[in-house]
């Protein structure tokens, strides 16, 4: 191979090797933002409350920038097959990862917004949905990182169990609201949370499903794996 090609190869290899550096960054200050907002509900803690919004501004810069690199790519360097598909599901996949640091940061704000004090309210349920949560997005981090179609596999099917709680966490929370008056204002509170880690759930799975499809070149069954919906799920903002 002449020289010059040589070099077009390896330049081409190193932006790719770029654009994927920069997903993983993103991947984990999201994955970090999602931390801090499990922990600013469920702990009360004030410093990751405030933590997980201010990161807002480099997911938004890291998006802009994988942005930037995946058109270039695809305007100057004609990919084809894997790369195609890996370069185009980067940049959905980065859109994905904004929303889902979005919803935690608005998970963080609202836990600043309310007090459980004298209210006999357990927050069990929505601890674990959150882990669960937080669990899913770190493997299907790693899925992107590693370009690994099984563990999208893995995280897409735990879509199923997300919905479940969230389920549970709906008819829990309005048995509260309906026991008591007193709890309607931080109950109220609690669904919005529940529904944005269901929402992260839910982003986390198109990840699964844009990760499998670039390793693959084939789609994941188009109907997910759903759990119980909860009847009046539309009360609560999307």
């Amino acid at each position: 191979m002449p020289a010059d090609s040589l070099h077009t190869v390896k330049s081409y290899e190193q932006e790719l090797d770029r654009m994927r550096a920069m997903m993983a960054r993103m991947g984990g200050i999201v994955e970090s933002q999602v931390a801090q907002a499990v922990a600013a509900v469920t702990e009360h803690d004030e410093d990751a409350a405030q933590a997980a919004p201010a990161q807002d501004p480099q997911v938004d810069m890291l998006e802009r920038d994988v942005e930037a690199l995946a058109i270039r790519l695809l305007a100057l360097r004609s990919p084809m097959a894997g790369d195609l598909r890996e370069i185009v599901a980067a940049l959905k996949i980065t859109g994905d990862l904004e929303r889902i640091g979005d919803y935690a940061a608005s998970i963080a704000r609202r836990s600043q917004r309310f007090d459980l004090v004298d209210r006999q309210i357990s927050l069990s349920g929505l601890r674990s949905m959150g882990r669960l949560v937080q669990e899913n997005l770190r493997r299907v981090i790693d899925a992107v990182t590693q370009q690994d179609s099984d563990r999208a596999t893995e995280v897409w099917q735990a879509d199923r169990e997300v919905d479940e709680y969230y389920t549970a966490m709906f008819r829990e929370l309005v048995t509260y609201m309906m026991e008591d008056p007193r709890n309607i204002s931080p109950c109220t509170h609690l669904l919005f949370i529940a529904k944005n880690f269901e929402r992260i759930g839910d982003h986390t799975t198109n990840i699964a499903e844009r990760v499998y499809y670039a390793v693959t070149g084939e789609n994941l069954p188009a109907v997910r794996p759903r759990g119980g919906i909860a009847a009046g799920d539309d009360l609560v903002s999307r």
